[in-house]
């Protein structure tokens, strides 16, 4: 079966080039266009989706042949952007940038799905060397179908013509140009962009902040052709039942417990959406809001985000951490805590004016956040002991990033719990990490279960 799917790929240049912010734009247009669109985000960050969710006010994936095979990728993609008018995707970093031999990065994702390239260039404080960037993008790898450019930051009408000229002498097509305005920077923090979730508490108006990106795009992007160049993409090959696992939804007999709130924030869909197929009932709250755990539940799951950002409100929401140390002590919980969220089950958090809070105290270990950045990049973890999502050996899949650090209180105790043997996928670097207890297992690893399958089942006790 063959696949018509309209799609393009915004890459840039490299990181900063303000490919976020021209992706929310187009989202925002093609929503007000009333286009039936459909977003992903090469890579594994949680953050930029986010924003191009609200902005799109449409559905997004990650796209990540680290966290899950490439065969899944291509799968979740057919099989989600089927039957939509138009799938947008964002690349990560720079086109060619990714992990250990390019895996994952946005020219392997486009390669993958032989999706068009449009390439983002920054413009700012260069005139024709503008379309040398391009060219060599278009260059260095022939099987990428680079299919235009979008400039950003031009600083005036003869600034954009000037190297459009230059476009046009190496046979670039210029799909459009985005005027310099600072009105258009999404302020950042410690791990990239401020979460959407937060411009309110920062005084920055979210709507505002689409609006302007939506109008920058709409008077400086063909969106027309933009289109016209997804239209034109090749079809895709299916081979397997789009009506797989992913989309098909069990009889719920696994009550799971969600942690999602400001401060916790970091889930891909469909890793949720794959535990949903096989049987568990999500059930969301907040640690940072709710007195209690949600009732009658097999186990709860933390993910990662910004706790040491509201360590205050969460120490201060006794009630909560009662209840959770109680279902985990007196009721045998089973919890999965990642990045952040083992952060809160640690005893101590330290955050980055040195402020001390109480945690959970489940782990005895403290986080500290550290100025600078401690890890970033794809692992492969191996369990050391028997955990809540497998044996002994048994291998996961994953990534870390991360600016805390972890570190059990007692320094001297030689038979602390650690959780995995970690290996850097880049580098090779081989040490310990998390910690895994009877019905806890906590680590700075972020997986997709759908890349985990065997890990999924254990954990629902499939």
């Amino acid at each position: 079966m063959n696949l018509k799917i309209p799609r393009v790929l915004i890459a840039a240049a490299g990181s900063g080039s303000g490919k976020t912010t021209i992706v929310s734009g187009l989202l925002a247009a093609l929503h007000k266009r009333g286009v039936k669109t459909i977003g992903y985000k090469a890579g594994p960050d949680y953050i930029d989706p986010e924003h191009h969710r609200r902005a799109g006010k449409c559905k997004i994936y990650n796209l990540d042949t680290w966290l899950t095979s490439r065969e899944k990728v291509y799968e979740l993609f057919c099989g989600t952007a089927n039957n939509y008018e138009f799938a947008l995707v964002e690349g990560v970093m720079g086109l060619y940038d990714g992990g250990k031999n390019g895996i994952s990065s946005s020219a392997d994702i486009a390669k993958l799905l032989n999706i068009p390239v449009i390439l983002v260039v920054n413009a700012k404080s260069v005139g024709e060397s503008a379309a040398a960037v391009a060219l060599g993008f278009r260059e260095y790898d022939k099987d990428i179908n680079l299919a235009g450019v979008i400039l950003n930051n031009v600083g005036s009408d003869s600034h954009r013509d000037m190297i459009a000229q230059g476009l046009k002498r190496v046979n670039i097509e210029l799909i459009g140009a985005v005027k310099r305005d600072n009105n258009l920077k999404i302020p950042e923090r410690h791990l990239g962009l401020l979460p959407a979730e937060e411009l309110a508490k920062q005084n920055i108006s979210e709507l505002e902040h689409i609006e302007a990106a939506r109008l920058a795009v709409e008077s400086g992007v063909d969106i027309d052709k933009l289109l016209e160049i997804a239209r034109a993409a090749p079809e895709l090959e299916v081979k397997n039942n789009l009506n797989n696992a992913i989309y098909n939804r069990k009889n719920f007999n696994f009550r799971l417990a969600v942690a999602r709130d400001e401060a916790f924030t970091f889930y891909y869909p469909d890793s949720l959406e794959y535990l949903e197929s096989l049987g568990a009932e999500l059930i969301y709250f907040s640690p940072l809001k709710d007195k209690n755990l949600p009732e009658n539940i097999n186990a709860a799951m933390f993910g990662g985000g910004f706790p040491e950002i509201f360590a205050r409100e969460l120490e201060a929401n006794s009630s909560m951490r009662e209840s959770i140390i109680d279902a985990v002590n007196n009721k045998n919980l089973k919890i999965l805590a990642e990045c952040g969220g083992m952060m809160y089950l640690s005893k101590y958090l330290v955050d980055f004016d040195n402020n001390k809070y109480n945690m959970l105290g489940l782990i005895n270990a403290s986080c500290r956040m550290n100025d600078k950045l401690q890890t970033v990049g794809y692992v492969e973890c191996e369990a050391l002991s028997d955990n809540i999502l497998g044996v002994k050996g048994s291998i996961l899949r994953g990534h870390e990033f991360h600016f805390s650090s972890f570190e059990p209180l007692d320094k001297d105790d030689k038979d602390f719990s650690y959780a995995f043997k970690f290996k850097r996928l880049r580098t090779g670097k081989v040490y310990p990490g998390g910690y895994a207890g009877k019905n806890i297992l906590a680590s700075y690893l972020h997986l997709n279960f759908r890349g985990n399958e065997e890990a999924a089942k254990y954990f629902l006790e499939i």
